[in-house]
């Protein structure tokens, strides 16, 4: 090798190098401020609220419960899944967070996407499962009695109900609200609509790496 190859090899190293650094320093450190999660819709609790106790079920048939969010950083929508418009909208883009983490190599073990029923006596275990994974095979449903899914809601700000329609038939009104809770499964905060996937990426970027 002439020394001028040399050289340029030697260059091309350190310049690899340095965009390794930046890359993982750009992936592990906060992208964004109080201030800008807010302008993006990301709220977060001045004091995280610890939960009063609660025993739901996932899809699979496990207890979900505090125990159940810890370790992780849980984005919780809370929809059914016949919903026709916001509740599929809010979990593709919860789909795309993941794919996103997975693509980047970033944490996504610690990324958990959850749908909570506010339907419970049409949503099967069956269809809550194939339901949220069609967006990630990570993903959860999360399911209960009525009242038990009502006061799980109420500790994370979030309403339901439902509404008559044509035929007999009804729908679900409900808050449209991301919840977020930390890894110690306490509820930190909500991301608000229009949800778009980098700014959940973002935040759990974030409060990823403030909560290390």
């Amino acid at each position: 090798m002439t020394p001028a190859r040399t050289i340029l090899a030697i260059c091309l190293a350190v310049f690899a190098i340095l965009v390794g650094i930046f890359v993982v320093r750009a992936l592990h450190e906060p992208q964004l401020s109080d201030e800008e999660l807010r302008h993006r819709g990301v709220f977060l609790l001045p004091q995280p609220r610890q939960l009063a106790p609660f025993v739901l079920s996932d899809h699979l048939g496990r207890a979900f419960n505090p125990e159940y969010l810890e370790g992780k950083w849980t984005f919780a929508f809370f929809g059914f899944t016949h919903c026709p418009d916001v509740c599929p909208t809010s979990m593709s883009v919860l789909g795309q967070v993941d794919r996103a983490l997975v693509q980047a190599g970033q944490g996504v073990d610690q990324f958990q996407g959850v749908l909570v029923t506010v339907d419970p006596e049409r949503d099967t275990a069956q269809e809550l499962g194939e339901y949220v994974t069609f967006f990630s095979e990570r993903f959860v449903g999360v399911m209960g009695e009525r009242a038990a899914l009502l006061e799980f809601a109420e500790q994370v700000d979030v309403t339901f109900a439902q509404v008559a329609t044509s035929g007999g038939r009804y729908s679900v009104d409900h808050t449209g609200n991301i919840v977020i809770f930390n890894p110690h499964g306490h509820y930190h905060g909500f991301v608000k609509l229009p949800h778009k996937a980098e700014t959940i990426r973002l935040a759990y970027q974030t409060l990823s790496t403030r909560f290390e």
